[in-house]
């Protein structure tokens, strides 16, 4: 039986573009660039982050195979928000700008994101 997909899009508290540090697991302490976001499984691709190697057949004949390395998705809970300036990660908080638009802001160092 195949797995069913739910249709719920979680809320994250990371963006496309955004500079994030890896908190837990083999790439600890990682920094790099989200490329994308999987809003459906609560997921992120970061840059240079949980590389994995695949092996590739020859399509055509004379053809050499070759190794692709590539980015896997990590758990959005996993990275927090980090800031180029100070060296430092941070959780994020919203906050409201003079325009009155809900903005995301560091709590650690008070850098306004969006």
């Amino acid at each position: 039986m195949a797995k069913t997909q739910t249709a719920v899009r979680y809320n994250m508290h990371v963006k496309k573009g955004d500079t994030v540090q890896v908190i837990t697991g083999k790439d600890k302490g990682k920094v790099g660039e989200v490329l994308l976001t999987l809003p459906k499984l609560s997921k992120v691709v970061v840059k240079g982050v949980n590389i994995r190697t695949k092996h590739v057949k020859p399509q055509q004949e004379g053809e050499s195979g070759q190794i692709v390395t590539s980015e896997a998705p990590i758990h959005s809970s996993n990275v927090m928000l980090y800031s180029e300036k100070q060296k430092v990660a941070s959780r994020v908080c919203y906050t409201f700008n003079e325009d009155g638009r809900k903005v995301r802001m560091l709590k650690k160092t008070g850098e306004i994101l969006d």
